[in-house]
């Protein structure tokens, strides 16, 4: 008997929270919250993938002082590494590039 009076006042508890965000914060309503915040730029995948192996490569080039074999041994080996769903969206990066 507890146990069911406990999972409807959490259910209770839970339905009021919605409504009560929904009801004080705006930002919360679907789109709008993107609408509203014009610094958050819609960065596509590919770009910030792109940018991110970019920064790693120059990193790797000025700290490590490595040779262009070696640098790309090296990406060569961490894209092997990554998940299949990640080599995937790299594999179309490198062909649009």
């Amino acid at each position: 008997c507890m146990i069911a009076h406990t999972t409807i006042v959490f259910t209770r508890y839970i339905m009021l929270s919605v409504e009560n965000r929904k009801s004080a914060d705006h930002r919360s309503l679907g789109r709008l919250f993107y609408l509203c915040c014009d610094e958050l730029e819609d960065i596509k995948f590919f770009e910030s993938i792109s940018l991110i192996l970019d920064l790693l490569k120059d990193a790797l080039t000025e700290k490590l002082s490595l040779t262009k074999k070696q640098l790309n041994e090296f990406m060569n080996y961490f894209i092997a590494s990554l998940p299949t769903v990640l080599k995937e969206k790299l594999a179309i990066l490198c062909c649009e590039s």
